[in-house]
């Protein structure tokens, strides 16, 4: 259960910190996600649905028993997260 509860959190994250970097002008680099931006009526419904579908991904997972595959997602987003906010930083940066 810890893994996915940290699985969710890391979604919240990542939702969040790729709002910020794109209301600051950095590109999505997934091409995934660059396509869910083109179904809902923005970018931001897009993303959500992204996120839905990893979390219910994740239950998925974590309803079969497999708890590796969550640590390794978890591994994954958490670096996915550090590196958003790096590109934040850089972009604010430059900024100021």
């Amino acid at each position: 259960m810890q893994a996915l509860l940290l699985f969710s959190y890391l979604q919240v994250l990542d939702g969040m910190s790729t709002l910020v970097f794109l209301m600051l002008g950095v590109g999505e680099a997934n091409p995934v996600v660059k396509f869910a931006f083109s179904l809902g009526p923005n970018p931001v419904a897009g993303l959500l649905l992204v996120k839905i579908v990893a979390v219910l991904l994740g239950i998925y997972c974590w309803r079969l028993g497999r708890g590796h595959v969550l640590r390794a997602a978890n591994l994954l987003f958490a670096f996915l997260v550090a590196w958003n906010l790096i590109a934040i930083t850089v972009q604010v940066a430059q900024i100021v």
